[in-house]
């Protein structure tokens, strides 16, 4: 009797134990559950704040370039108001009386084309853009002797002359036109279909002799090629580089918008 008492004190003693055991066996699992939970949450936070601020970096790099393609457009619309408000866009001259070619000018080429006919000849002139000489630019060009070029002092412009004749060869002069002076730069023989780039074009024009000089500068001047005549052309060549930079500047306009 008394061995039995003693045994069910133990187990009274112990199912106590054993349930004290068991809860705290169950609280830790559950500190490391949550803890192991936490611990997850915030690296999922982490990682959550990381891809937004990524996001967000990225989209501010979108932005930036956009915004500086909108700068673009907006530095490229001032200046096609500019070109727009100039004295020389689209301003027509009047063709002197008497201008006897027939002008080809289309939009977008650097050049004009001029023909004739005269007394069985073809008479065929290539115009292009002028080079211009600014005040400042004569000014500091007659106070610096220390080039070892020289440089032009008055406006022109360069042409190409071809007088041709039915099936035969043509003559080809290289022209610069200054205002009221044309100066023939050289002069050439061409044969029709031929493609020889080494054939003798003669010696430089001015080391022929003076009288043949005034000779081939008079062929040309009844030909139509006269101060008058590349006068009016100067301005026109003028007026057309201001219209092809406005034709520039709208289709860079209009690349940057697409």
């Amino acid at each position: 009797m008394a061995f039995t008492s003693i045994l069910r004190k133990s187990a009274n003693l112990l199912v106590p134990l054993a349930i004290r055991l068991t809860r705290a066996q169950r609280n830790y699992h559950s500190c490391i559950f949550a803890a192991m939970n936490h611990s997850f949450h915030s690296q999922q936070s982490s990682l959550n704040r990381f891809y937004q601020n990524s996001l967000h970096f990225s989209t501010a790099v979108d932005s930036g370039k956009t915004s500086a393609d909108q700068s673009l457009l907006r530095v490229l619309e001032s200046e096609i108001q500019c070109a727009e408000e100039s004295d020389e866009y689209d301003q027509v001259e009047e063709t002197p009386s008497g201008f006897p070619f027939e002008i080809e000018d289309t939009p977008g080429l650097q050049t004009i084309t001029l023909t004739r006919e005269y007394d069985g000849e073809l008479i065929k002139v290539d115009i292009h853009m002028p080079d211009l000489v600014t005040g400042d630019e004569q000014e500091q060009g007659e106070d610096d002797d220390e080039d070892d070029y020289e440089k032009p002092s008055k406006s022109s412009i360069p042409l190409v002359v071809t007088v041709s004749k039915s099936g035969g060869p043509s003559l080809e002069f290289n022209c610069t036109a200054f205002p009221d002076e044309i100066a023939i730069d050289s002069l050439a023989v061409r044969n029709p279909n031929s493609e020889d780039e080494l054939a003798y074009e003669g010696p430089d024009f001015h080391d022929l002799d003076e009288n043949l000089q005034k000779a081939f500068h008079k062929y040309l001047e009844i030909r139509g090629i006269k101060p008058s005549t590349t006068n009016y052309l100067h301005e026109y060549m003028i007026n057309k580089d201001s219209r092809e930079y406005l034709r520039w500047l709208k289709n860079l306009k209009k690349f940057m918008e697409e």
